[in-house]
Order: structure tokens, then sequence, then C-alpha cells
């Protein structure tokens, strides 16, 4: 598909076709797979079922001449014990929480990445419109210079001086393109296509204060409960595991015995005759991983924390320049009326009103870039917390 093909979507369309984005749906299967595992988890292993001879002579065979000649049949189950069953299927469920959780907060950062480029691509249209409003300014400007040469003003380094400054507004044009291509690139790695959307708005979500409320924290305590159950499973290991057998053996009457069929049966069961070489490491490994979950959890609160506040600056910020650049705006539009009414009296030229419209455009153009990293940063702010 064409990069610069452009297709007409609502915003809700397009949160749409990020939900079938391949990482998501990915992680979608990855959590089904788990919850599959966890109903499997406590299930019992499948019986054992055997068939055999015993004691056949293999000289003079025969099934009627030697006493404990016989044909059986076994059947054997066992019986892991359920705690650790009921602690691996746990272990599996809070694993598929935890991949759903990682899913949504995945999600959350696609959604506002995907607010960030519509933004972007709204800047770079209207830094582009500037840009060429510019240019017809120049155009405007290079006449105005062109009369003073003819009147006989020394005006020719101003032309220098607006060539110049055409040349820069090429660049930027030529920067604006690339900076385009780049978005789509993104937004087809995102939704499969290039929007032709309008930019949603967007307004900060405050931070109640509680770790929870970020997206890595849920995902790094889902962490602890997978350790939690860990733990159980390897507490479970020095239970005991149980079977049972039963065996039925067919015999063939003989010459100086009678054929009774005999029935065996047993029940076998384990010790933790090496739990010191085994079930105990294995608890020490398991309270380590819970151990690790735990600061995983503690170092997720205070990154989270602190991507927040980083954003949150950003945003500040450039409320703050947005502030500054419209008070730049309005004295130049002052000085602008100024130059005007001077001009209108007879007196100076029109020269120094078009480099105050040049000035504004130049400004307002700052103005798209500081909106846009403002509606950039609090998109991803948000994408931080768990919003309804």
């Amino acid at each position: 598909m064409p990069s610069n093909s452009a297709f007409a979507q609502s915003f809700e369309e397009l949160e749409a076709r990020l939900a079938d984005h391949p990482s998501l749906v990915a992680l979608t299967y990855q959590a089904e797979a788990s919850r599959e595992r966890r109903s499997a988890a406590t299930a019992l292993p499948d019986p054992v079922i055997s068939v055999g001879i015993n004691n056949f002579p293999i000289f003079d065979p025969s099934f009627s001449e030697f006493l404990p000649t016989n044909k059986a049949i076994s059947i054997r189950q066992e019986f892991p014990n359920l705690a650790g069953r009921e602690a691996r299927a746990g272990e599996e469920g809070a694993m598929a929480e935890q991949t759903d959780r990682i899913r949504t907060a995945r999600h959350a950062a696609l959604r506002g990445e995907l607010i960030a480029l519509l933004h972007d691509k709204r800047r770079i249209e209207r830094q582009r419109d500037l840009a060429r409003l510019r240019n017809e300014n120049y155009d405007r400007l290079t006449d105005v210079a062109e009369t003073e040469i003819a009147a006989g003003r020394p005006a020719v380094f101003r032309l220098a001086e607006i060539e110049a400054e055409r040349t820069g507004v090429a660049r930027e044009l030529v920067d604006l393109d690339r900076e385009e291509a780049e978005i789509n690139a993104r937004l087809i790695d995102l939704v499969g296509l290039v929007p032709a959307t309008p930019a949603p708005p967007v307004a900060p979500v405050d931070w109640s204060g509680d770790a929870m409320a970020f997206q890595a924290v849920r995902v790094a305590d889902a962490g602890v409960l997978v350790a939690d159950y860990s733990v159980e499973g390897a507490q479970a290991a020095w239970r005991s595991n149980w079977g049972a057998q039963l065996t039925y053996q067919q015999r063939e009457s003989g010459a100086n015995f009678a054929g009774d069929d005999w029935v065996s049966g047993m029940v076998t069961f384990t010790m933790p005759l090496w739990a010191e070489r085994s079930q105990a490491p294995q608890l020490r490994a398991a309270k380590a991983d819970r151990a690790s979950a735990e600061m995983r959890y503690q170092a997720a609160a205070r990154s989270a924390a602190a991507r927040y506040a980083s954003e949150a600056a950003a945003w500040h910020s450039a409320e703050d320049n947005i502030a500054v650049l419209e008070r730049n705006i309005a004295a130049v539009e002052n000085e602008i009326a100024a130059q005007l009414t001077i001009y209108e009296s007879g007196v100076g030229d029109y020269a120094p009103i078009i480099d105050g419209e040049l000035a504004i455009l130049k400004l307002r153009s700052d103005v798209a870039v500081e909106e846009a990293r403002r509606a950039s940063a609090i998109a991803r702010m948000n994408a931080l917390l768990v919003t309804p």
C-alpha cells in the first residue's frame, strides 16, 4: 500500500483497527494458551494399562504345567498431590492475567502513539500552509525591494537576504515532507493505512497518587501473584504423590493344581527423602523469584511515576511556550498596526509591515510545533494510566 495514500476513517474506526495490531493479537492468544494450561493443570495423568504374561516356561512352553504361569492385565493410576496441581493451575491463571494486563498496557501505549502521530500530521499540514504563505510574502517583499531599487534606494542587500530566507523555507518544506513520510510509515505499522483523520482532542488525566493506577505497575503486580503461586507449588513438593495399581492374573488348570485366577493390588506414595537436595533448593529459588518480582513492582512504580512527571513537565513547558509565543504574536501585530499607520501617512515604506507578517507566520509555525508537543505529551502521559 503506498505510504502517501490517505483514507477517510473516523477515530473510532482507527481504534478498532488498532485493536487488531499483530502484537496485541499475539498477546491475546498467549493469554488464551495460559488459561487452557490452567484447565489442564488440575487434571489427573492418564492411567497406564499393561497386558502381559508372567512366569512363562521357556523350554517347556505351557500355560498349565507351571503353577505361577498366568496372563495378566493391570491398570495403574497416579494421583499427584492436589496442592501442587492447584498451585500450577493458579500460576497459569496468574500468567494469563499478567498477559491480559500487558496487552492492555501495550494497547494504551499504541493508542497514545496513534494520537500523537495524528497531531504531528496536523502540525505538518499547518507548518506547510504557513511556509507557503511565507513564500507568498517573500514574493511581495521582493516586489517592494525591487521598487526601492528602481527608485534609487540601495536595497540589493535586502534582496540577498530575501533569497536566503526563501531557501530556508524551501528546506523546511523538504524536512516536512521527510517527517510526513516517517509519520505515514509509523501509521501504517499501527493501523495498516495512512488515515485522513482529524486529530482527536486530548485532555490530561490526573494521577490519583496510587501506584496501581499505572499500567506498568499493574503488570508488575500480576508478576508478584505469579511468583506467589510458584512458591506454593514449591511448598507442595514436600507432600506425597499417590498411586494405585490393580492387576488381574488369569491362570489355566494343571494336572497338580487348580486354575484359580489371582487379583493383586497396591498403593504407592512418594517420600521427600532427598528434600534437601531437591525440594529445598526449589523452594529457595521460588522465594528468590518472589523477592525479585516485588523489586520489579517497586521499580515499575518509580519508573512510571518518573515518566508521568516527565510527560507532565513537557506538557506544561509546551503550554508556557505557547503563551510566550502568543504574546510575541500580539506584540508584532501591534507593531504592524503602528507601521501601517506610518505607511498610510506617507512616511516610510511597506517592507516593515511584510517583515512583521513574516515574523507572525514564523511564530505561528512555532505555536503549531508546541501544540503538537503538548498533545503528544498528554497522550503519552494518559497512556501510562489505567483509564475506564
